[in-house]
């Protein structure tokens, strides 16, 4: 009879009782030799948010090794495994992984090195197979509450920062709503402001420059129909 589901990875008493359970040891220790995928922390970060290309981590796998008698030995480190970053093309998010990030690391089923060194086609650069020498790291997994985030929710987008955001287009920049409210002590427009619509200020206003309005300065027009005294003037001119 095979070894039962609850195996733990020892040869057990059962195992050599007959030529199925001999096999069936073997294979388990052939198959535990394995690596597919695993949690990691990472260690190591080539890249800190920076526009480049997509970097390395290293990493420490979190799920002990275990020897058949139940005694545990923890990994070491891997070292340069490439990160994803979700990229089409040259547009990216660029979202680098940071120092003690917990995600998932998966292994080639073959020596991927002659494919991360070409970024091409290639052959195996060796014989090793489900190594742990050939994983790829994917973040995101089992993390802390975020600081700062682009949060989708069912009322719509929140995007929060406690650092600057800093917008930067080629072409034009298009908000289109109903309302759009800016709240800010200090708010600064560089460069020249048009406006289409109907303009309504509740609280003073301070220039520095020439204000004219319906073709009239300001600072320099004048008034018709003065009369020294104490009248009243008529309508400006331009």
């Amino acid at each position: 009879m095979p070894a039962s589901d609850n195996y733990k990875g020892a040869q057990q008493l059962s195992s050599a009782t007959d030529t199925a359970n001999a096999l069936d040891f073997v294979v388990r220790m052939v198959m535990g030799q394995m690596a597919t995928a695993t949690v990691v922390k990472v260690l190591a970060v080539s890249n800190a948010g920076g526009v480049s290309a997509v970097g390395t981590v290293d990493v420490l796998p979190l799920v002990a090794q275990i020897d058949g008698a139940g005694n545990a030995t923890p990994h070491a480190p891997i070292y340069g495994l490439p990160y994803m970053r979700l990229q089409g093309g040259t547009d990216a998010v660029i979202l680098d992984p940071k120092v003690d990030d917990i995600g998932l690391a998966v292994f080639a089923s073959r020596d991927i090195s002659a494919v991360k060194a070409t970024k091409a086609a290639a052959n195996p650069g060796s014989f090793r197979q489900f190594s742990l020498s050939d994983g790829l790291y994917i973040g995101g997994f089992l993390n802390g509450v975020p600081t700062q985030y682009v949060r989708f929710y069912a009322d719509g987008i929140q995007i929060v920062t406690p650092g600057d955001v800093a917008i930067q287009s080629g072409g034009a920049v298009t908000v289109e709503a109903p309302t759009v409210t800016i709240t800010s002590p200090d708010i600064q427009l560089e460069g020249a402001v048009h406006v289409t619509g109907a303009l309504t200020g509740d609280s003073t206003a301070t220039f520095t420059g020439v204000v004219t309005g319906d073709g009239r300065s300001l600072t320099t027009h004048k008034h018709t129909g003065v009369t020294v005294g104490g009248g009243n003037t008529g309508g400006s001119i331009p």
